[in-house]
Parts: structure tokens; C-alpha cells; sequence
């Protein structure tokens, strides 16, 4: 069986997170000579990406996957690293203050 790597960019349908995910795809022939792919992740077999892709944020299932390299090409969609720092700025209410 021939074997690959490849990983694929995912979005949420829901909470709009993006991420990615990589597999090992195996490819040989059935007991009929039949063509078919295994994937696998972290050595398990999985559904194919399209089938099964799961929110590792928000757990909803409406997920989409985009074209390998596709976010390489896209790096705004890749979300930081660290969460941004808070300004230290106060904040000054626009209301005058009660007198009394």
C-alpha cells in the first residue's frame, strides 16, 4: 500500500474557527482490485475529513475543509498564537458624575 501525508485546513460553520488537522492516507486495493483510501489520524482509522469533521471548539458538526496549502496562502485566517494583550488604557465613563 502506498502512503501519504496530508494535512487539511477546516472551518466551523457555527463559531468560525479554523484549523487544521493531519492525516496518513494509505492507498491500495480491495478483495476486488477495487481502488480505496484509509485514513488515519494518530494511527486509528477515520472517516474521510468530509464525513466526519468535528469543531474541536464548539463541538458542532457543520464544518467545512478547504484545499491542502490553502491556508499557507491565507495566513489572516490563522488565529493568533497568544491572546491579544489588554490595553492598560482606563476606561473613562462619557456621564458627568452626580453632584450630590
Amino acid at each position: 500500500m502506498d502512503e501519504d501525508r496530508r494535512t487539511l485546513p477546516f472551518e466551523c460553520r457555527r463559531c468560525w474557527h479554523v484549523w487544521e488537522e493531519e492525516y496518513v492516507v494509505r492507498h491500495g486495493a480491495d478483495a476486488h482490485g477495487h481502488e480505496r483510501e484509509i485514513w488515519l489520524r494518530d494511527g486509528v482509522q477515520v472517516p474521510p475529513p468530509w464525513e466526519g469533521a468535528v469543531c474541536p471548539q464548539c463541538g458542532c458538526r457543520q464544518c467545512t475543509t478547504f484545499p491542502e496549502g490553502y491556508l499557507s496562502r491565507h495566513p489572516e485566517l490563522i488565529p493568533p498564537a497568544e491572546p491579544a494583550t489588554p490595553d492598560a488604557t482606563p476606561l473613562l465613563s462619557p456621564v458627568p458624575r452626580r453632584l450630590y
